[in-house]
């Protein structure tokens, strides 16, 4: 058995145990199968099981043979352990390590895609002509050819496939084939599995008739994975993707792929897979380079996290908006009045005025004794010398220049001309002057961004730094913004590309160099044990900085906790919700893809940034000049055709030309309005009461921040099935259900007014309440 393409990035070789995986499946179908299914269901499950116990098998086999691999390396490691290490025995730890790695790289794949392995059939009949109703449909079973679709490669002893990985092109038609041009496939078949089990099946017939030996079941995959609840995460959609989604999945690597379309038409899950797509056609170049996903809020990753690994792929970074930047962590959102100044390209004259000016409580004057010499240098002096150095360096590079500029300003203070020997002389003490060098420290400090912009919380400062940029009453704003970030010790979403924007400025803030030990302060202990020490063994480190995770008292240290670097480059950059990043945040991700290619997806009905054309200009910086391809979604499958019927006509109000996909299901159910009435909890928790007998899935009460505090005795009711949220972080989710709370209170408060009410009126896929 061997598992094709299926590698994945472990997250920290795993040197104990093997990990457990189900033992002791049920063999044959009929212990999870409901009651009544008519016979030849039954007996077409119990054909399907049985391949897919032969797969798992195989993967039994497999991870025998992992484990097998993981207990020599740990073997060859006890060896080498009792020998003296020389180049021999180097080798053979590093054959060891790599024994070890590969191992539990191979035990990571074969776990995480346990869980229905197995998800589709092809049944081909290469002798179909165009027409698929000509005779070639007709020939013998066992002329045809059977493929099983999954979520990795899978091959017997004998090398035969007994299950092709969905990226694969031999896969293709299970996701392309339709009835208009079936590829040679006669019937597609959905497995459903419950763990190794299978518990039903769908299939779609692709000819006008089905031959007379081929059983067809059900009313067709999409519409049945349709009408599932919808969980705390997302799913893979990889059993159901529909032709047009597949061509975008498969579309060219190369440069910027726009994934457009309104509400529940699926850009998101489609962009996902096109990612894990990435990984499996140019494996060396993505996941060398990696891929960054994208998405507007904490709840929308924790939502998606599942999707990637369940595909197969740890390869890929997912971030929100609020922790792009290493070591900033957030959620906060500014009010919509500050978002838009701190998301404007507006505010980046004041950002580099500030990231050039003075270091508050800085020095203005130098006096010293230099090589016999009195100098003194004043604040207009060592205003020209800063500018003139941060004209060509990051100012946390630029010490040892800074210093420099300084040190042949000194010497021309002193009016000596001519005599270059005495300069010299001069120059070479100040260099080692040990009253310049407390100086520098005071002067020139190494400045963390975050610092220059907590700077900016003194209103003088922003006015005077502002002075044409923005109007007295903006910076007065923007001030006061800081200062809230000062007292809650939390920065907001929108100062993430602030910081990010200054860290380009000012560069990394540089170590001091370690001074070297002597070797007489090092003493080799062989055993620690004789001197009360436990051996310490390796642990995996954190994967970044998060200043969430910094327990202090003082606000101001958990807004500068951890250490910023330089941003990651990647090789792909997938962005979700396009349509709601600021000007300065495509910058700030256009940082990170400088020579990326692009999945972008978005919809300008449900946006949040109110000025377009601004953030349009940014997105275009950010992608340079790369070739671009587009696909457009109009399907709607998540909403029932009532629910969005409502939500459409609110939007149409404002947004006339608003992207308006078609909805494939109906329910039969209009949503309900009802009043919200003085006791707002009460009219929710009725509402909220209703919906929970109606579906078997996440129910979401949505709620301006007004009701935010009294709503919230609502969450986790309903044996966890019941989530309150705020309408922003909403992006991206769907619920079975949904309770809006006050529509117009929702559109005041909103950055992107109705466009974000919108947004929240289709999270639903099977029941809506709104109170107003």
């Amino acid at each position: 058995m061997s598992t094709s393409n299926a590698s994945t990035r472990s997250t920290g070789p795993s040197t104990g145990l093997p990990a457990e995986r189900p033992t002791g499946r049920p063999r044959g179908p009929h212990s999870a199968l409901p009651e009544g299914l008519p016979e030849d269901v039954v007996e077409q499950i119990a054909v399907e099981q049985a391949h897919v116990d032969r797969v798992h098998e195989e993967l039994e086999k497999a991870g025998r043979r992992a484990d097998d691999v993981q207990a020599e390396g740990l073997a060859r490691g006890r060896i080498a352990k009792s020998a003296e290490v020389g180049l021999e025995e180097a080798a053979g730890l590093f054959e060891r390590d790599a024994l070890m790695f590969h191992a539990a790289k191979r035990r990571t794949a074969l776990d995480t895609q346990y869980e229905g392995l197995v998800f589709g059939r092809l049944d081909i009949d290469h002798g179909m002509g165009p027409d698929a109703s000509t005779n070639g449909s007709r020939r013998r079973a066992e002329d045809r050819e059977i493929r099983y679709i999954g979520r990795l490669g899978v091959r017997d002893d004998d090398y035969e496939p007994l299950v092709i990985d969905w990226r694969a092109p031999a896969a293709s038609p299970f996701y392309r084939a339709t009835p208009a041009q079936p590829m040679g496939v006669l019937r597609r078949r959905v497995l459903r599995s419950k763990g190794p089990t299978v518990i039903g099946i769908e299939d779609d017939l692709m000819v006008p008739e089905a031959p007379d030996d081929l059983v067809i079941v059900g009313d067709g995959a999409l519409m049945a994975a349709l009408t599932r609840t919808r969980g705390s995460r997302m799913r893979d959609i990889v059993a159901t993707i529909q032709a047009h989604q597949d061509e975008a999945i498969r579309a060219s690597a190369r440069g910027v792929t726009e994934i457009t379309g309104g509400p529940g038409t699926g850009k998101t899950v489609v962009a996902l897979h096109r990612a894990a797509y990435l990984l499996y056609s140019d494996r060396r170049r993505f996941e060398s380079g990696g891929i960054l996903v994208l998405g507007p809020s904490g709840a929308y990753t924790a939502y998606i996290e599942r999707v990637l690994p369940s595909l197969g792929e740890e390869s890929v970074v997912l971030r929100a908006l609020g922790d792009v930047v290493d070591a900033v962590n957030t959620e906060r959102l500014d009010p919509p009045a500050v978002a838009r100044i701190k998301g404007s390209t507006r505010i980046r004259p004041l950002l580099g005025a500030a990231a050039r000016g003075r270091v508050p409580d800085a020095p203005t004057e130098f006096r010293a004794m230099v090589s016999g010499r009195a100098v003194r240098l004043e604040a207009r002096t060592l205003d020209r010398v800063r500018s003139q150095v941060l004209r060509q360096h990051q100012r946390n590079a630029a010490t040892k220049a800074a210093q420099a500029a300084l040190g042949e300003a000194a010497w021309t203070s002193l009016g000596i001309t001519g005599d270059r020997e005495a300069k010299a002389d001069f120059l070479d003490r100040w260099e080692d002057h040990l009253e310049v060098e407390a100086f520098m420290q005071a002067w020139w400090p190494q400045v963390d961004p975050r610092e220059v912009l907590l700077w900016l919380a003194d209103p003088d400062l922003v006015r005077r730094h502002a002075r044409g940029a923005l109007s007295g009453d903006d910076a007065a704003l923007l001030a006061e913004s800081f200062r809230v970030a000062l007292e809650t010790g939390t920065w907001s979403v929108a100062d993430v590309a602030l910081i990010d924007d200054l860290a380009a400025r000012v560069g990394p803030v540089q170590e001091e160099a370690r001074e070297e030990r002597g070797f007489y302060e090092i003493e080799e202990l062989d055993d620690l044990s004789s001197y009360g020490v436990t051996e310490v063994q390796p642990v995996a480190a954190p994967a970044r900085e998060s200043a969430g995770t910094v327990r202090s008292d003082d606000p101001r240290d958990r807004l500068l906790a951890g250490r910023i670097g330089k941003p990651d480059d990647y090789a792909h950059v997938l962005v979700d919700e396009a349509q709601d990043l600021s000007p300065m945040q495509w910058r700030m991700i256009g940082r990170r893809g400088r020579h990326a290619s692009w999945t972008v997806v978005g919809d300008a009905a449900q946006a949040s940034w109110p000025d377009p054309s601004e953030a349009a200009a940014a997105r275009e910086e950010a992608f340079g000049t790369q070739a671009r391809q587009a696909f457009h979604m109009d399907t709607n499958y998540r909403n029932a055709r009532e629910i969005f019927d409502y939500a459409a006509k609110v939007v149409r109000r404002e947004v006339p030309d608003a992207d308006i996909p078609q909805a494939v299901r109906e329910t039969g159910v209009e949503p309900v309005d009802a009043p919200l009435g003085a006791d707002p909890l009460a009219s929710a928790r009725a509402a909220v009461e209703r919906i929970l007998d109606e579906v078997d899935g996440a129910v979401a009460v949505v709620t301006p921040s007004r009701y935010a505090a009294r709503l919230e005795p609502l969450s986790g009711s309903g044996g966890g099935r019941v989530q309150v949220i705020d309408p922003m972080s909403t992006k991206g989710l769907e619920y079975d259900a949904t309770v809006v709370v006050d529509p117009d209170e929702i559109t005041r408060e909103s950055p992107g007014g109705i466009r974000v009410l919108y947004v929240a009126l289709t999270r639903a896929a099977h029941r809506m309440t709104v109170l107003s």
